[in-house]
């Protein structure tokens, strides 16, 4: 069974730092990008970084610079390093795969 878990998700001060972890199963997934997005309160669900399979990145502009997508192959994981919290990135955080979608974990950004 094709499953990603994510988890990390705390509320934490604007200017603080969370690590996202997706544990992924079911499938080779060192063959696959995987992505993080978003959806926050009232709005749509957004892209926030991709990493393909030989480690290659890209970023929203919204996050560019504060965010680190990264991956272990041998752990089967893809984690989100968010350093400079603001309270706009509060939002559930979804991992992604084409077309698998993990249940989310809720980032709250306030003081």
């Amino acid at each position: 069974q094709v499953q990603l878990v994510e988890s990390g998700g705390d509320l934490v001060q604007p200017g603080g730092s969370l690590r996202l972890s997706c544990a992924a199963s079911g499938f080779r997934f060192s063959s696959y990008t995987m992505a993080w997005y978003r959806q926050a309160p009232g709005k749509q669900r957004e892209w926030v970084a991709s990493i393909t399979n030989i480690g290659d990145t890209n970023y929203a502009v919204a996050v560019k610079g504060r965010f680190t997508i990264s991956r272990d192959n041998a752990k089967n994981t893809v984690y989100l390093q968010m350093n400079s919290l603001k309270p706009e990135d509060t939002a559930v955080y979804y991992c992604y795969r084409p077309i698998i979608w993990g249940q989310g974990t809720r980032v709250t950004v306030s003081s």
